[in-house]
């Protein structure tokens, strides 16, 4: 079995019952994204925390970037749907990335029900939890494993 089946294979482990495929650790998300270069890791922040916090420093065919609310207001986004299959097809590996992994469930949930086949969460997100002074960076996620990104 390669690394690409088995990360896939203890993501699907992972699954406690979640309308979606898996989920997979920031460091399994960039092993991924670097042994197979069809694999695209979809940014659902806002705009706005993409240009004001940072994003991952991924190939550009790799990367997708599809609001799952806007900003400001926090709307949710009406054509993420849409959005995303312009941009994305539904046999890909697809790993969806938030700030904190909350947002990031939704949208592969709802990728899922619309035919994507293989939809997972990116525990702990870009940022991760907030530390005991409010901070983020410190407790999980992308910037926290030490994984490429690109600051504001």
């Amino acid at each position: 079995m390669s690394n690409i089946d088995t990360i896939l294979s203890v993501a699907r482990e992972r699954n406690q019952g979640w309308p979606y495929a898996g989920a997979v650790t920031p460091q399994e998300a960039w092993e991924l994204i670097e042994a197979d270069a069809n694999v695209k890791l979809i940014d659902v922040r806002t705009n706005a925390e993409r240009d004001w916090v940072g994003r991952v420093a991924i190939p550009d065919g790799q990367h997708g970037a599809v609001q799952w609310s806007t900003y400001p207001g926090g709307v949710p986004n009406p054509d993420f749907a849409p959005q995303l299959s312009a941009i994305a097809n539904k046999q890909q590996v697809l790993l969806f990335l938030c700030r904190s992994g909350v947002r990031s469930r939704h949208a592969a949930k709802l990728a899922t029900e619309q035919g994507f086949q293989h939809c997972f969460d990116i525990l702990e997100g870009f940022e991760g939890d907030k530390d005991d002074a409010g901070h983020r960076k410190s407790l999980g996620g992308w910037c926290k494993a030490g994984l490429p990104w690109l600051g504001a």
